[in-house]
């Protein structure tokens, strides 16, 4: 479900927001189209860091640049809401969607989490957009969040300085009033990866990619990655015919 704005749509606060981390350039942000997250969630969690979330929402704009992100990679993934296990379900179904789109779930009775789907449609990928550094629209950040810090350094802290709930689920995220726009590229010797936070099944899959030492990473506990790990989804198994 999309949602109209009824509020500001000027672009002043990206551009600004663009020179902040990339300096004066002719270049300007563009929306990062579908097939950016057509590719398997792993993938789509290294390629989001640094990339820009654009929010219109309320009558505000507010920009994050994404530091800190979660892949969950399919149904052979126990700690994915897909999973096997799982199943669809009402509360899951834009995972199943097309790549590109957001998939937005409520967690502890309290609080909005921020991915965004990947890999083709049927097949339940996404990327959890764990942390952001605020670049516009840090009065209506502070306000939103009743702080003056710590941000967006939290799934549900980003949702909160976006102004982004439940209304956005199955959004396409190359449309406003919610976008993700092309940032500067982090380079891999300022990656770091590491094993997911605040899950059970899977913890420490290597699967949680951030900008290594950014004051705006969330808090942890942070696992080490175990990286010995085979990520590959098994192949499916026939019954054998009879002859």
């Amino acid at each position: 479900m999309s949602r109209s704005n009824p509020g500001d749509t000027s672009a002043t606060p990206l551009r600004e927001a663009w020179r902040s981390v990339i300096g004066e350039s002719d270049r300007r942000p563009q929306p990062l189209p579908a097939a950016f997250s057509a590719r398997p969630a792993r993938e789509v969690a290294r390629a989001l860091l640094g990339q820009l979330v654009v929010s219109r929402l309320h009558g505000s704009t507010t920009v994050v640049r994404i530091v800190e992100t979660e892949a969950y990679i399919g149904r052979h993934d126990p700690a994915c809401h897909g999973a096997q296990a799982a199943g669809r379900t009402p509360r899951n179904a834009s995972m199943f969607g097309s790549p590109g789109r957001a998939y937005v779930y409520f967690i502890y009775g309290m609080h909005w989490c921020l991915n965004v789907v990947t890999g083709e449609a049927g097949h339940p990928e996404a990327v959890l957009i764990r942390a952001g550094e605020p670049l516009a629209g840090m009065e209506t950040m502070v306000r939103r969040r009743e702080r003056d810090r710590d941000l967006a350094s939290g799934p549900a802290r980003l949702c909160q300085a976006l102004g982004v709930d439940g209304a956005l689920d199955d959004h396409p995220l190359d449309h406003p009033p919610l976008q993700l726009f092309s940032g500067p590229s982090v380079p891999d010797q300022k990656v770091g990866v590491s094993g997911r936070i605040g899950i059970r099944q899977a913890r420490h899959w290597p699967l949680r990619f951030f900008v290594e030492d950014h004051p705006c990473l969330s808090s942890g506990p942070h696992l080490s990655a175990d990286h010995s790990v085979d990520l590959t989804a098994p192949q499916p198994t026939h019954p054998r015919q009879e002859r």
